[in-house]
C-alpha cells in the first residue's frame, strides 16, 4: 500500500457499546427494535409460537460493539484516509483518492472486489446533453422527494442531482481507456405509470471486452487503475468495529483478519462503503417488515449484513428510521409457495425462490392474487405491485399471458432494466416461448395450458377463487376490446387479451436487491450523530448510508442508487482531502 506504514500496538480507546441499545428510541427507531421470529402459515400470515418469540425476544439485532481488548490486536497500522468496503461506491472512493495522491487503505472482507453495477443514473452528462435530453433538475429533486413521502434529505439528494455529471466527467475516461464505451438511455417517448409518472433520461451503460475477450466490469478496471497508481486493495479484512478516542472521534477501525484483529488508524477519517442488509433476517424483519410480507427472492449479494451499518450507530450514528428496501417484481415461485423470510435467529435471510430474477415479471399484464381478481394498476413502480400483494394472502401475485405475448410486450415498451425482456423477445423473434421460457416451464415456475380453465387448474385456483379468475379473464378482455381499464385505471396501451392458445402463468413476489436506507448523512456525507450533527472522523457513501430514501427504490429515476453511491463515494473523498473548494 502507497505511503502506509505500520505502528507499534495503539492505547486507542474502544467503544464498547453498552449504550447504544438503549439509544435506539432517541434516534427514532422504534421501528427498528428487536423483532420475534415468524414464519408464514398457509393464508401468508405471520406466526410464532412462544417459544420462538422468548428465544427471538432476547436477540438484538444491534447487540453491541465487541470487546476487543488490546492484547488481541495482532497488527496496527497507520493510513489518512480508511475506505472499508470494496464494492461500487469503495472502489469510486478508491480511484479519487488515488487522483488526489491521498495516503489511503482499501479494506474488503472478501478475497476479491464486489460485483459492479455497471448502470448508474447520472444527470445532465455529456451524452444527455448531446442526446437533448435535458433534465429539469428541480422537478426531478420534487419527484424524488415524492417517492420518499418527504422522508429525507433533500439537500443530500441536490449533491448527486448537481455532481453527477463532473462524475461522468472524470469516470468516463477511465472507463473508455480501457475498451469500455458508454450506452445511453433516452428510450422515453411517453408517460407512463397509472398516476402518470415522470421519467427522466439518466442511466449510463458502460460495457466492453478486454483483449481475451472477457467482458469488462467498471470495478475491475478501476482495481486496475488504482494499481497502476501504487495502490491495492486488502482483502480478507472484515469490520468488527470502529475505534474511538476519548472525545469520541472515530479514529479508525478493527478488522478480523487471517492473522487475528488488525487495527487500522485513520488521521483524515474513515468512509464507509459496506452496502446494505439483504442477507441479515434479523435487520430485514426489524426494518424492513414489508420484505417479510412480499418478497420472495434475495438477489442481492449474500456478503451484506449491515456490518458498517451497526459499526457506525455502536459509535452513536443515526440510522433511518423509514426502511426502504429495493425490491423488484420478478422473483418466481411455484403455485402455493409464499412470500416471507423463511430462516429463523442468526441464520443468513432466505426465501422461497431459489433461481435468479424471472425479468418478465415487470411487464404489465394482467395479475391476479390468490383470489383469482385483479388487485392492482399493473403498468406502476415495481415494488408497487408487490407491495399490494403484501395485502392479500400468501404475499404473491400471479401473471397470465397468451400466445401474442413478443406482441404485447413490444408495445408496452416499459423503461430501464425491464426492457430486457423487449430486447430478448426482439432477438428471439422467431423462437417459441416454449424455447424461450424452457428453464422455467420445466422447473414448474411457469405454467402452460391449451385453455383458460386448465390454466387456472395449473395454476392452483380452485372453487370460488377458479370461478374468479375466469370471470377476471373475461372482464378483462372486455377491458382490451373498449380500450379502458375501468377497474384500476391502466393506460390503454398496456391492456392486452386472453385469448390466443397456448396460455401462460407464473406466481411472483418480490426479488429484494439491497436496501437503502442507512446511516443518515448530510450533504458532505460525514455520519451524523443523535442531535443530527456529523461525528467527528467517520463517512458513509452507497446503501450504508441515508437520508436519501424511504419506503422504496424511485424505480422511474433509473439507476439513481448506483448513481448516487458513485457520487456521494466521490464527493466524501474530496471533502476529506479538501478539494471541493
Amino acid at each position: 500500500m502507497k505511503h502506509l506504514t505500520e505502528q507499534g500496538l495503539s492505547r486507542r480507546s474502544f467503544l464498547t457499546g453498552a449504550a447504544a441499545t438503549g439509544a435506539l428510541a432517541a434516534f427514532g427507531l422504534a421501528g427498528c427494535s428487536p423483532q420475534s421470529a415468524s414464519s408464514k402459515d398457509a393464508g401468508g400470515a405471520t406466526t410464532a409460537n412462544a417459544a420462538e418469540v422468548d428465544a427471538a425476544s432476547s436477540a438484538d439485532w444491534l447487540g453491541s460493539a465487541p470487546d476487543i481488548a488490546a492484547s488481541d490486536i495482532k497488527e496496527t497500522k497507520q493510513t489518512d484516509l480508511l475506505i472499508i468496503g470494496a464494492g461500487n461506491g469503495g472502489m469510486a472512493a478508491a480511484a479519487t483518492a488515488a487522483d488526489l495522491g491521498l495516503d489511503f487503505m482499501l479494506c474488503e472482507k472478501t478475497g476479491s472486489i464486489q460485483r459492479s453495477r455497471h448502470w448508474f443514473g447520472a444527470i445532465n452528462t455529456k451524452y444527455t446533453e448531446a442526446a437533448g435530453a435535458h433534465v429539469d433538475e428541480g422537478r426531478l429533486l420534487n419527484e424524488f422527494s415524492r417517492y420518499a413521502s418527504g422522508q429525507c434529505d433533500q439537500r443530500v439528494i441536490r449533491v448527486w442531482i448537481r455532481e453527477s455529471a463532473s462524475v461522468v466527467d472524470w469516470i468516463d475516461p477511465i472507463l473508455t481507456d480501457a475498451g469500455m464505451t458508454c450506452a445511453f438511455d433516452n428510450d422515453i417517448d411517453h408517460e407512463t405509470g397509472g398516476t402518470s409518472f415522470a421519467l427522466f433520461p439518466m442511466e449510463h451503460y458502460y460495457s466492453g471486452k478486454d483483449a481475451a475477450g472477457e467482458a469488462l466490469e467498471r470495478n475491475k478496471v478501476l482495481l486496475s487503475y488504482i494499481n497502476e497508481r501504487g495502490y491495492d486493495v486488502t482483502y480478507n479484512h472484515k469490520l468488527a468495529k470502529l475505534v474511538q478516542d476519548d472525545s469520541g472521534k472515530v479514529t479508525g477501525a478493527v478488522f478480523e483478519a487471517d492473522g487475528g484483529y488488525v487495527q487500522v488508524n485513520a488521521a483524515k477519517g474513515v468512509l464507509l462503503t459496506t452496502g446494505g442488509y439483504t442477507s441479515n433476517a434479523e435487520m430485514l424483519r426489524a426494518c424492513n417488515p414489508m420484505v417479510d410480507r412480499c418478497v420472495t427472492l434475495q438477489y442481492g449479494s449474500p456478503n451484506n449484513v449491515g456490518e458498517g451499518i451497526k459499526a457506525g450507530m455502536w459509535a452513536g450514528a443515526q440510522k433511518d428510521s423509514i426502511g426502504a428496501p429495493m425490491i423488484f417484481d420478478r422473483g418466481a415461485v411455484k403455485p402455493g409457495e409464499n412470500a416471507g423470510i423463511i430462516s429463523g435467529p442468526g441464520e443468513v435471510a432466505t426465501f422461497a425462490g431459489t433461481d435468479k430474477q424471472f425479468n418478465l415479471g415487470s411487464q404489465p399484464l394482467m395479475k391476479v392474487t390468490r383470489d383469482g381478481k385483479r388487485f392492482v394498476n399493473e403498468s406502476t413502480p415495481y415494488d408497487f405491485c408487490c407491495f399490494a400483494a403484501a395485502e392479500h394472502e400468501g404475499g404473491v401475485f400471479c401473471q397470465v399471458f397468451d400466445a401474442n405475448l413478443k406482441e404485447d410486450v413490444k408495445r408496452f415498451s416499459t423503461i430501464g432494466c425491464s426492457r430486457q425482456t423487449q430486447q430478448l423477445l426482439a432477438k428471439e423473434a422467431d423462437t417459441p416461448l416454449d424455447e424461450i421460457y424452457a428453464d422455467q416451464l420445466e422447473k414448474g415456475t411457469m405454467v402452460k395450458a391449451d385453455t383458460i380453465e386448465e390454466l387456472a387448474d395449473k395454476l392452483g385456483f380452485a372453487g370460488e377463487a377458479k370461478e374468479a379468475f375466469l370471470a377476471e379473464v373475461e372482464k378483462y378482455n372486455g377491458f382490451y376490446d373498449a380500450q379502458e381499464d375501468a377497474d384500476f385505471g391502466k393506460e390503454a396501451y398496456r391492456l392486452s387479451e386472453l385469448r390466443t392458445a397456448p396460455f401462460y402463468g407464473v406466481w411472483y413476489g418480490g426479488s429484494l436487491l439491497t436496501t437503502v436506507d442507512g446511516l443518515r448523512i448530510n450533504e458532505d456525507m460525514p455520519v451524523l450523530g443523535a442531535d443530527s450533527h456529523p461525528i467527528a472522523g467517520p463517512y458513509a457513501a452507497g446503501d450504508c448510508s441515508g437520508s436519501v430514501f424511504g419506503n422504496n427504490y424511485p424505480e422511474y429515476i433509473v439507476g439513481c442508487a448506483c448513481g448516487r453511491t458513485i457520487t456521494f463515494a466521490r464527493h466524501a473523498v474530496r471533502h476529506l482531502a479538501g478539494d471541493l473548494g
